[in-house]
Parts: C-alpha cells; sequence; structure tokens
C-alpha cells in the first residue's frame, strides 16, 4: 500500500540436532542478516541410542511439541523461504525415516536429513566470520548431541562475501557428541578418571583427521574456532556470567590457560552444582562435563594459544546459504 513501508522478505532456519531443536528467522541486511525471532529447546531426540538404534516414543513427543511452536512462529512472521534439517540422531536411528514422515503428516514441516559432509559445511559457513583474518590457517569445529564436525581452513580469507567452504582443505565428522558420550560413560558425577577416558576415546576418533590437518597449527596466526555449547558454557564461566549473555559470549577470544581453568573448574563441581548455575541448567548438567572431554582432544591434537568462541553455528549458515542463492545482498532494494 502507499505510504506503507514494504516488509522485507523472511527467512527461516530450523537445526533439529541430537540434543536441541533450535530456529532461527531473520530479514537480509545490506551485508547480513538480522535476526527477527528465534526458539530453543533442549528435546533429546537422540537420547538412549548409545545402547538402540531407534528413537524413543517419549524423545519423538517431545521433538514434535517443539516443531509445532516453531512452525507457529515462523507463520507468525510470514516466512517465504525455510530449510529445516535434521542431523545425527536421525541419521543412526532406523526410524529417522519414519520419523520425518510423521513431522510432515503432523507438523506440516519437511525436515531434510543432512549428510555429515553437509554438516561440517554449514558449521563452517555459519561462523567463519569469527575467524582472525590474519590467520592463514583454523580448526574449526562444532561439538553436537551426537556428532562432532571437524574442518581445516587453509589459507588466508577473502573478502566476507566469499563463501568460506572453498577454503576447507579437509573435515570429518567424529560419531560422538555430548549426549551419546555422556550415555556410555556416565555424565553425572565424573572423575577426572572417567574424564580421562573420555578424552582418549575422541582422541582415537580424531586421530585420522589430526594427521590430515597436522600442518594447520604451524601457520601464522593459527587459531582454533569452536560452536557449541560446551565452548559458550566454557566461555560463561571465563566471565563469570550471573547469567548467559550471547553478545558477551559470542566472538570471545581465551587464551588456552584460561579454557583449561574453566575446564578445571567445571571437573571440580558435583551434578547439582552445574545444574543450579544459570548458564548450564538442569537439562545440560550431566552433558557438559561429555563436551569439555571433546574440547580437550581437539586442544590436544591442534595445540593453540588462542580460541574463539562462536555463538552461531549451522542455522546461520542455513541463512546465509539462502540469502546467498537468492542474490540477496546484489538487491539495491536490500538496505
Amino acid at each position: 500500500m502507499p505510504g506503507r513501508e514494504r516488509r522485507r522478505a523472511a527467512y527461516a532456519a530450523l537445526d533439529l540436532g541430537t540434543n536441541n531443536c533450535r530456529l532461527l528467522v531473520a530479514e537480509p541486511t545490506f551485508s547480513g542478516f538480522r535476526v527477527i525471532d528465534a526458539f530453543s529447546r533442549i528435546v533429546r531426540l537422540g537420547e538412549g541410542l548409545g545402547t538402540s538404534d531407534r528413537l524413543s516414543e517419549a524423545a519423538i513427543e517431545r521433538t514434535v511439541e517443539a516443531l509445532r511452536i516453531c512452525r507457529s512462529k515462523m507463520q507468525a512472521r510470514g516466512v517465504q523461504r525455510a530449510k529445516i534439517i535434521a542431523t545425527e540422531a536421525c541419521r543412526l536411528a532406523v526410524n529417522g525415516a519414519a520419523f520425518v514422515e510423521r513431522v510432515r503428516r503432523g507438523v506440516g514441516l519437511d525436515l531434510e536429513i543432512v549428510d555429515r559432509q553437509t554438516e561440517a559445511y554449514l558449521a563452517v559457513t555459519g561462523c567463519a566470520a569469527l575467524a582472525d583474518p590474519l590467520a592463514e590457517s583454523v580448526i574449526i569445529f562444532d561439538i553436537g548431541g551426537g556428532s562432532t564436525e571437524i574442518a581445516w581452513l587453509d589459507g588466508a580469507a577473502a573478502n566476507p562475501s566469499t563463501d568460506p567452504t572453498l577454503r576447507i582443505r579437509a573435515w570429518d565428522s567424529l560419531p560422538v557428541g555430548v549426549v551419546t558420550l555422556a550415555e556410555r560413560h556416565g555424565g553425572a558425577e565424573v572423575t577426572r578418571r572417567m574424564f580421562e577416558g573420555m578424552v582418549e576415546e575422541v582422541a582415537e576418533k580424531l586421530s585420522a583427521f589430526a594427521l590430515r590437518a597436522a600442518a594447520a597449527a604451524t601457520a601464522p596466526h593459527f587459531h582454533l574456532l569452536g560452536t557449541s555449547g560446551t565452548v559458550t558454557t566454557i566461555a560463561a564461566m571465563h566471565l563469570r556470567l550471573a547469567r548467559y549473555e550471547r553478545r558477551r559470549v559470542d566472538g570471545l577470544w581465551m587464551t588456552d590457560a584460561a579454557v583449561s581453568t574453566a575446564i578445571d573448574d567445571l571437573l571440580d563441581t558435583r551434578l547439582e552444582q552445574r545444574a543450579d548455575n544459570p548458564c548450564i541448567g538442569r537439562d545440560r548438567a550431566d552433558l557438559v562435563l561429555a563436551g569439555c572431554a571433546i574440547l580437550e582432544a581437539i586442544r590436544r591434537a591442534f595445540p593453540s594459544e588462542r580460541l574463539r568462541i562462536a555463538d552461531r553455528g549451522l542455522r546461520e549458515g542455513l541463512l546465509m546459504n539462502m540469502m546467498r542463492e537468492d542474490g540477496v545482498w546484489n538487491r539495491k532494494a536490500v538496505r
């Protein structure tokens, strides 16, 4: 209508992982996007997959409820294009495809089960903007509930609009995440001996990639770049936040010594202490030390004085890809 500002197109990205269901709704801006709505809920879709090959009915019901909330948010925001993905839990479960069909019929959302390479590349796309532009080598990793994606970015960064996946020299998807590792080793009360056992298991799974990417840590200005609830929790512990603040965590640089201190502090806590910490919470109290073990294995394989923390990942990667495909940043109308 004349005199009324034209509404920009809204995009939605939904990442259904082994542990979390997360949604972002965003509008394109001049060189990126602006988040206009978001949703996150721990659903533990992959609960029990460490000992079974099926998604349980209780986990499915929790997840379907969360997906209905996501659908309502997308409808309310007038989303014109969406990408909705499922990852490791649905890849592993024998009833993963049946779950996808149930969501399509019952919720009205078309879930796509993405392969491991796609997940790794999305993680890179979502958080590569935080890499030091002077770094000629970066190891990016995403510690998930059922798997851990890791990639070696080789060479200096080009201009910000260039697809960062073009820098990927090697990648891997480790079949271990915070849920599966905690279920195998225990996550409630973790001794240092139990913790070392988890680190050793992850190190074995990481060894092939560590060999391929061994030269990464020798490049000028090399650093680690991590995304996941594990690294954001480590950052929150380091900052001694009374409550979680994304603006202070996303993009934070931590020294190697500071990361070690944060992990040691967590190892000295009991389950109830972690549950009472507002930056961890009851839903993640039994998982965070398994995540720390995965992080520790990566740190030992790729020693670095610097770790950059990203509170962003697959959803941001999905949004960037959709907007890049649509050429929104080439249009004069986007301001």
